[in-house]
C-alpha cells in the first residue's frame, strides 16, 4: 500500500494534532500550556476537534488530488495483499492506528475531557483515519481496499482501548525502530531514494515492537518503573524474489523473518516535575531505545546484538 500509511508520516500528523492547533488557539490559556487540564476546558476541546477535523480533511483531500490522481480511478474493489511483505505492512498499520489513537486520546486528556470521550473520540481516530485512506485505495486502479489492512488498523486501536478499559493505562506499548539497509540502494523506486523515504518504505530496516512495562504488573515490587522488556518483529530480503545487483552475476537475496527480544525504557515512567519534559517523553516514547538483544531468524539462525534497533 502507499507509503503514507507508514508510521512516521502518521506520527507527523499526530504531532500537529497535539501541538499545532493548541499553540495557535491557546497562548493565553490560564493553565500552563503543557499541563493537562484538571477539568473540562471547552476552548481546548474545541481546538482539538477543529484541528483534528481540519488536518484530517486536508490530508485526505490532498492525497486524493496529489497521490491518487497519478493513477486511473476505478469502481470500488478489494484485494488480498495479506501474503505480501511478510506482513510488515500490517504491523505498520497496527502501529499507526495505535499511535494516532493514543495521541488523539492524549490531546483530549489535555483538554480535560472525560475518559469515556477520550476513548470514543480520541482513541478511535487512528482507525477512522486509516480506514478512510483504505476507502480511497478501493477506488484506485493501482491499489484496492484491503480487508487485512483494516483488520490491522482494528488490532492497533483495540490494543489501545482494551488496555485502557482493563488497566486504565498502557502496560504494553507498540514501538518502532529503524536502521539503514543496502536494499534501498539497489531498489530505490520501491524502498526509497532518500533516508526519510527509506524510513517510510524500506521494510527491511523496520522493526515493530511490543514493549511491556514490568513494574505495571507488580507495583509493590522494587522493579524500576521505567524498565521494559520488548519483543520485536522484522523481515529481511524484501520484496521477496529480489536480487543483489552489486554482485556479478546478480545473486538472489535470501528472505527471512526476524524475531527479537530486548530490554527497553518507558520514557513516560521517568520521574520529572517538568510538564514540558513529560510531553516530550510522551511524544517520543514510540521509539524503541537501542539496547542489547537477541535475534532469531526463520532460517534457523540465532544472533546476539550489542545494540538492537
Amino acid at each position: 500500500m502507499i507509503s503514507f500509511k507508514n508510521p512516521y508520516a502518521c506520527l507527523v500528523i499526530c504531532f500537529f494534532l497535539v501541538f499545532t492547533g493548541k499553540d495557535c488557539l491557546f497562548a493565553q490559556n490560564k493553565t500552563p500550556f503543557f499541563q493537562q487540564s484538571d477539568t473540562l476546558n471547552k476552548k481546548r476541546r474545541t481546538s482539538v476537534y477543529i484541528t483534528e477535523a481540519a488536518l484530517g480533511a486536508a490530508t485526505l483531500i490532498g492525497l486524493n488530488e496529489a497521490w491518487y490522481a497519478q493513477y486511473e480511478r476505478s469502481g470500488f474493489h478489494s484485494l488480498n495483499d495479506n501474503a505480501q511483505w511478510m506482513q510488515m505492512d500490517k504491523f505498520g498499520h497496527a502501529f499507526s492506528a495505535y499511535y494516532i489513537g493514543k495521541m488523539g486520546m492524549d490531546a483530549l486528556a489535555w483538554a480535560g475531557e472525560t475518559k469515556k470521550n477520550q476513548l470514543i473520540y480520541g482513541a478511535t481516530l487512528g482507525f477512522v483515519f486509516l480506514t478512510a485512506i483504505e476507502v480511497l485505495d478501493g477506488f484506485s486502479e493501482e491499489w484496492g481496499f484491503s480487508t487485512g489492512d483494516v483488520m490491522a488498523n482494528a488490532f492497533g486501536t483495540g490494543l489501545l482501548i482494551g488496555q485502557e478499559l482493563l488497566w486504565n493505562e498502557q502496560r504494553i506499548q507498540m514501538k518502532f525502530s529503524f536502521q539503514h539497509t543496502s536494499y534501498a540502494d539497489n531498489n530505490p523506486d520501491k524502498l526509497g531514494s532518500t533516508r526519510l523515504q527509506q524510513v517510510l518504505k524500506d521494510y527491511n530496516g523496520q522493526t515493530y515492537w511490543f514493549s511491556v512495562n514490568l513494574w505495571s504488573f507488580s507495583k509493590e515490587s522494587k522493579i524500576p518503573k521505567w524498565l521494559n522488556v520488548a519483543v520485536g518483529y522484522g523481515a529481511n530480503g524484501l520484496p521477496e524474489g529480489s536480487y543483489d545487483y552489486a554482485t556479478l552475476p546478480a545473486q538472489p537475496i535470501e528472505s527471512y523473518r526476524q524475531f527479537f527480544a530486548s530490554i527497553d525504557v518507558d520514557l513516560t515512567k521517568i520521574n520529572t516535575n517538568s510538564a514540558f519534559l513529560k510531553t516530550v517523553f510522551n511524544v517520543f516514547n514510540f521509539i524503541k531505545i537501542p539496547a542489547p538483544g537477541i535475534e532469531y531468524r526463520s532460517n534457523g539462525e540465532f544472533k546476539f546484538h550489542f545494540l538492537t534497533f
